[in-house]
């Protein structure tokens, strides 16, 4: 009997599917809100036609984005709410010149991207996803592209217990030896030097001369699937964070303010520090909001439109282990369907502050939303997010809140079912 399913959870399903790579995760935001009637508009070029009631998108260098609705009584006093999570995930990257033969086999060079659990990529029906520069008119415009192979074409063979007898001892994985994957069987017929860079151009029907460069990330193709006794879980890879940049995109989608401005942020490389040009750790965010601003003339106003603002930083947070509850909070622990999880810690790697905390809180009350406080134990001190980075550049009140999950960082994740209807509900009550 299934008792978990709802339309959030199979709208995350369906989101999940097509984000590959962070770039086809935005590809798939733009086309939500495209459907939504949101209007796209050019990072470079002066916002001049921006109306009260209207809703944009801007696209930040091809895997950020930012979407907004302006509020039709938008004026000097209005209130900026912000909802963030980020598009990348720890994965396998591919390197320049990617093919690299041993043996007969034909394998690519790889680096790893962020914090995998690198065990977890072992075994696994791997494809390719990313972004593909070809040459153009103008050296400074080339022609960017996107591909998916939509096939499994790779995998990374464990070595059989029988060659490494202390496997389930806890193997140590070496980044350059142990994960490259497998592509292919050298033969005479196979250009040892090219055989990646022909079979890209093959797939983008263009001459290999013609392709200049690429961010091409390595992914796991296994469809998300329900399980448990009444389906209580979900099992997907990406769920971190493709669950909170759904919750986003429903809830600024579904919603409006008549007297605020409501915006998302999309960000990339939070993987791996948020200090890029698309990343939350830059002046990105604050020149959006003031690109928003000066076009209604408005612009001495932001700042103070920032200090009475707020961010909702949305990302994934610690289930307790069924195996390892010890590894959790001795007091503060979560399990799967608890709801909403808001994140605490005292060294901010979580945006922290009583205040702001109970805004959350009482969002979750008001509208019956479930909710648990989460603190990680003090000798183990977590990762950490966007939202204080966030929040520090902007001196914007925050707090942090997501879902709660296990296998953080796998190659696979688990969730609780019912947990993506309470972030999104969280969202859609943030942007009333």
């Amino acid at each position: 009997m299934n008792l978990y399913t709802d339309n959030d959870l199979q709208t995350l399903a369906q989101t999940l599917h097509a984000s590959v790579s962070p770039y086809h995760c935005i590809l798939e935001a733009e086309r939500q809100l495209s459907e939504a009637g949101f209007l796209p508009l050019s990072l470079g070029n002066p916002w001049t036609k921006l109306k009260r009631g209207g809703s944009y998108f801007v696209n930040v260098f091809d895997s950020t984005l930012f979407a907004f609705r302006i509020g039709k009584e938008f004026r000097e006093t209005a209130s900026i709410r912000i909802a963030s999570a980020h598009t990348d995930w720890p994965c396998l990257k591919l390197k320049p010149s990617p093919e690299v033969s041993s043996e007969r086999y034909g394998k690519l060079n790889v680096e790893v991207y962020g914090g995998p659990i690198l065990s977890t990529w072992l075994d696994r029906p791997l494809s390719i996803a990313g972004k593909v520069c070809l040459k153009g008119n103008n050296p400074f415009s080339p022609k960017t592209v996107f591909v998916d192979f939509k096939r499994p074409l790779l995998t990374i063979p464990n070595l059989a217990i029988h060659m490494n007898r202390k496997v389930n001892d806890g193997v140590a994985l070496n980044p350059q030896s142990d994960m490259l994957p497998v592509l292919t069987l050298i033969t005479e017929a196979l250009d040892r030097e090219c055989y990646f860079i022909n079979l890209l151009a093959s797939e983008l029907k263009v001459m290999a001369g013609e392709i200049l460069d690429y961010e091409l990330y390595i992914y796991n193709t296994e469809q998300g699937t329900q399980l448990g006794l009444a389906n209580e879980f979900y099992s997907a890879p990406r769920l971190d964070n493709v669950t909170s940049v759904q919750a986003a995109l429903s809830g600024l989608v579904e919603t409006s303010r008549d007297d605020g401005l409501n915006v998302i942020a999309l960000y990339d490389n939070e993987e791996i520090g948020s200090f890029t040009k698309q990343g939350a750790d830059t002046a990105v965010t604050e020149r959006i909001l003031r690109k928003i601003y000066s076009s209604f003339g408005l612009t001495e106003f932001l700042d103070d439109a920032l200090f009475r603002g707020f961010l909702l930083s949305m990302d994934v947070a610690h289930a307790t282990h069924p195996n390892h509850g010890e590894r959790n909070d001795i007091k503060n622990k979560i399990m799967l369907n608890d709801g909403v999880v808001i994140k605490m810690a005292a060294r901010q790697s979580y945006a922290t502050d009583a205040r702001f905390v109970s805004v959350a809180e009482s969002l979750c009350l008001e509208n019956e939303i479930p909710y648990r406080k989460f603190s990680n134990r003090s000798d183990i001190p977590g990762g950490s997010t966007l939202g204080a980075i966030a929040s520090g550049k902007l001196n914007m009140p925050a707090v942090d809140v997501g879902i709660p999950m296990l296998a953080m960082h796998s190659a696979r994740e688990l969730m609780g079912s019912s947990d993506q209807k309470a972030l999104t509900d969280l969202c859609r009550a943030f942007f009333r």
